[in-house]
């Protein structure tokens, strides 16, 4: 008999509606997404039951490919990030991609509510550069979505790709170089993160201390980590220090264009009394009055590699692969007179 109500189709806006969630919340608990509370998943669910919903695979297949890949930067303030970026771009456009950009504020919390925003809007595909979430998040999302990491050494992962510097050889140069011109007094400047064996900033001091311990060095390391979040603060004290080394080799230019900038203001005689030599070689270092030596570890074709990984993980590879980029040392003033 007919009552003149009409049947209509349950779908995700409706349990949305039944739940008073929104439908992000819905897809969330649909495909079990991290940080969903039991609260939440309870209240999706009852709904789910009660109005007899079901996700409609074939609707969803239908939609195939959105040519869409999202971007998600760690942070805004290192100069070296825009470098990849822009390989990440030329490549993406070349492939007629677009992309969404993000950034994560270096907060893991940050990161997955991005990441999780990204599988809403169905990106084919994710690039995160120097993500602050482990392991096996990382792997939680890459069994959902095609992902690449780049900036992130974990070389056994099995379900997502990497994209890097060769950061222990890389640092293993440096010590050598500065080492030739008769230094031995030679220090490190890095993070206080840096007991991530994954984090860049760790597998650079793992190349310090291997260099100068091959070249009997061993008694002369020392690793001075200062506070990520702070930076010029976290500088100024050991510029300030009466007993100074014969030579810096800092972690990322971020800090070391802060040590050139101070120790020049402190009087420092910058390369003949101490030499600082920085990583990344970001444009920033090569402004004249910076004129910092830094390690060029080729951000573009990092973030071009890590592009070509992710469309041929969308075509359908599913073997992980993890590339090493090669660079150099561009020398300059900081270093050599």
């Amino acid at each position: 008999m007919d009552n003149g109500t009409k049947s209509e189709r349950v779908t995700i806006r409706t349990v949305a509606q039944d739940a008073g969630v929104s439908v992000s919340a819905v897809s969330k608990v649909l495909r079990n997404a991290y940080g969903v509370s039991d609260e939440l998943r309870k209240r999706v669910n009852v709904s789910i039951s009660r109005l007899g919903y079901r996700p409609s695979m074939a609707a969803r297949s239908m939609r195939g490919r959105t040519h869409t890949v999202g971007i998600l930067l760690v942070e805004m303030e290192n100069p070296f990030l825009p470098v990849i970026v822009s390989g990440i771009m030329d490549e993406l456009s070349q492939a007629n991609y677009k992309s969404m950009l993000a950034v994560g504020r270096a907060d893991t919390m940050i990161e997955t509510s991005l990441i999780d925003s990204m599988l809403d809007f169905r990106m084919d595909g994710i690039i995160l550069v120097a993500p602050r979430l482990k392991g096996a998040l990382l792997s939680k999302y890459a069994k959902q979505i095609p992902t690449v990491v780049v900036g992130h050494h974990e070389p056994d992962s099995t379900d997502f790709d990497t994209v890097n510097g060769d950061d222990v050889g890389a640092m293993r140069q440096i010590v050598r170089r500065v080492h030739r011109d008769g230094r031995r007094r030679i220090e490190m400047v890095s993070i206080d993160r840096s007991t991530n064996d994954s984090d860049v900033s760790y597998q650079r001091e793992v190349g310090y201390v291997a260099e100068m311990t091959a070249l009997g060095l061993a008694e002369y390391i020392h690793i001075n980590r200062l506070s990520e979040q702070h930076k010029r603060e976290a500088i100024s004290p050991l510029v300030a220090r009466p007993d100074q080394p014969e030579a810096y080799i800092c972690w990322s230019d971020l800090h070391a264009i802060d040590l050139v900038s101070q120790g020049r203001a402190n009087g420092w005689r910058i390369p003949s009394e101490i030499a600082v030599v920085g990583f990344d070689d970001s444009p920033a270092a090569a402004l004249p009055q910076i004129d910092l030596a830094s390690y060029n570890h080729d951000g573009t074709r990092q973030g071009a590699e890590a592009t070509r990984l992710l469309l041929s993980r969308i075509d359908g590879r599913t073997d992980a692969r993890h590339v090493l980029v090669e660079g150099r040392l561009s020398e300059r003033s900081s270093l050599t007179a």
